[in-house]
């Protein structure tokens, strides 16, 4: 499973949700639902606006950690 960390890039840069979402560009609310990890996806748009608001490469805010949800049954 992928793990979302940007509550810890936003701590580490002592930032928070609502200034990330308007630097970002999108609600208050889809930034909500990715930092919970509850996100079905994201558009390497956003990801690359994440990554440049807050100073990060990619793995500092996504992390594979293997899990029982793996065997999905999807070729994503």
């Amino acid at each position: 499973m992928i793990v979302i960390n940007i509550d810890v890039m936003l701590a580490k840069r002592k930032m928070t949700v609502t200034e990330l979402s308007e630097k970002v560009g999108i609600t208050i609310a889809n930034m909500s639902v990715l930092k919970t990890g509850k996100a079905k996806g994201v558009k390497f748009s956003t990801l690359n606006a994440i990554c440049r608001a807050l100073d990060c490469q990619p793995g500092d805010i996504l992390e594979y950690v293997p899990g029982d949800d793996d065997e999905d049954g999807t070729d994503d």
